[in-house]
């Protein structure tokens, strides 16, 4: 009796384990979505079509300007 009881305590264990995991899972799924909407929607019409080339994703210039 005593080895189902731990069995039945590692198991409920085990399942709120993979419930955190899926929640965290799906948090950084909805942060990383939130971001690329974020990403999209505030360049769609700030930076010209010439420029989008010589600027990263952080918005810096990939190289210097020349002098």
């Amino acid at each position: 009796m005593f080895e189902y009881e731990l069995h039945r305590i590692r198991s409920a264990e085990m399942r709120r384990q993979a419930d955190d995991a899926r929640l965290v899972r799906e948090a950084v799924r909805s942060r990383r979505a939130a971001r690329r909407e974020a990403r999209t929607a505030g360049t769609a019409g700030d930076v010209p079509v010439a420029q989008e080339a010589h600027i990263d994703r952080r918005g810096r210039r990939r190289f210097p300007r020349a002098a």
